[in-house]
This record gives structure tokens, C-alpha cells and sequence, in this order.
């Protein structure tokens, strides 16, 4: 039976949906791993969305929360406000108590990845306070640490992410995730996926 590993995001300008993109390219490259990518609600009007000129959603399916308990493995990505996980994605975990209450997500892995605004605008902070929500769920984090190699002490080019998990930098939302950062994203998912997998064949 495969493993099946959820890539659950909220995306407002773009730049977690393609680390999310790359992300499921690499669980998906582990035989025996499905990878599926999902949306969570959006909690902003059209109007208001309008006004801050972000682009049409994708086509990914929006998840409801019950649907957590059927993955094998679940990658968590958002952007940051303030250092912190957006208002969108920390709505939806809210939403999770009939999980909670059961416990359904216990014993599952987890990962993270993330998107900033600047340097210091949350690459460790983000990731860090966000995995509060995957203890109370009593859920398994894991990281990347360092196996991404030589691409974690890159220092010539601006490169998001930590060993917490893959990120990017926004900047004012014209600058793109990087090759690199890409390349780290997909290594993320992969990495992640053989656990995953790992962990289902031991259950």
C-alpha cells in the first residue's frame, strides 16, 4: 500500500505554492510514496484580496480538516506574519480540535517549510513556533538538519530556509524562490517522503 504524504499550504502571492510544487516532485521520486497537494481554506474576501493585488488561487484542492488523518505523513508550508505562521493557516489548525480530541494525528510525521519577507523575518522564528501546534497533536517533527549538504552553509547568494525546513524570501514580492531554494525544497520532500515511508513500513 503506498505512503501517502500530504503537502497542506496556504500561498498568497505564489512563493510557498512552488516550493510546495517542488516539495511533492521530491516525496513523489520515492517509489511507493504518493504526493498530493492541498490548499487550506482562504479566510480574506475577494475584495480584500483585490486590494493587496494577489494573484487567482491555484488549482489544488482546499482540504478540510478531517482529511489530515488519512495521510502517512503531512508537510505543513505557509508564510510569515510578523514571525509567525499566517492568520490563514493558524485558522485552519484551529479547526483541528475534533483531531486533537482524538488524537488522530499522533505518531504521524511532520515537516515545515515557509516563505519571508526579508533575512530576519522568520526563517528560524517561523518554523520554531509553529511546531506547537505538532506537539499538541503529538505528531513527529522532522527536520531537515543538515542533509541538504554543501547548499545549508551557501553564503555568496541570499538562500532561505534553515535546518528546521525549506523556505524562501519573498522580499517586497517580486523576488522568485531561487534555484537553490527550489533545489532545497525538492530535497525536503524527498527526504521527508523516506521517512515517511519508513515509518508506515515499521507501524
Amino acid at each position: 500500500m503506498a505512503t501517502k504524504v500530504y503537502i497542506v499550504y496556504y500561498s498568497m502571492y505564489g512563493h510557498v505554492e512552488q516550493l510546495a510544487k517542488e516539495i511533492q516532485k521530491g516525496a513523489a521520486s520515492v517509489e511507493g510514496v504518493e504526493a498530493k497537494l492541498w490548499q487550506v481554506p482562504e479566510t480574506l474576501s475577494d475584495e480584500i484580496l483585490a486590494k493587496m493585488s494577489a494573484p487567482a488561487k491555484s488549482d489544488a484542492p482546499i482540504i478540510s480538516p478531517h482529511e489530515l488523518a488519512d495521510a502517512d505523513g503531512l508537510l505543513l508550508g505557509f508564510p510569515t506574519r510578523f514571525g509567525m505562521m499566517a492568520a490563514q493557516f493558524k485558522a485552519f489548525m484551529d479547526a483541528t480540535g475534533g483531531l486533537w480530541r482524538t488524537q488522530a494525528l499522533a505518531g504521524k510525521p511532520a515537516g515545515i517549510f515557509y516563505s519571508t519577507g526579508s533575512q530576519g523575518g522568520g526563517q528560524e522564528t517561523t518554523p520554531l513556533t509553529a511546531i506547537t501546534q505538532l506537539v499538541h497533536h503529538g505528531m513527529l517533527f522532522v527536520p531537515i538538519g543538515y542533509t541538504f549538504g554543501a547548499g545549508m552553509f551557501e553564503m555568496e547568494k541570499v538562500k532561505g530556509g534553515s535546518p528546521y525546513g525549506s523556505g524562501t524570501f519573498a522580499g517586497d514580492g517580486s523576488r522568485q524562490p531561487s534555484e537553490l531554494e527550489l533545489e532545497q525544497a525538492f530535497h525536503q520532500g524527498k527526504y521527508f517522503a523516506a521517512i515517511a515511508k519508513k515509518l508506515k513500513g515499521a507501524a
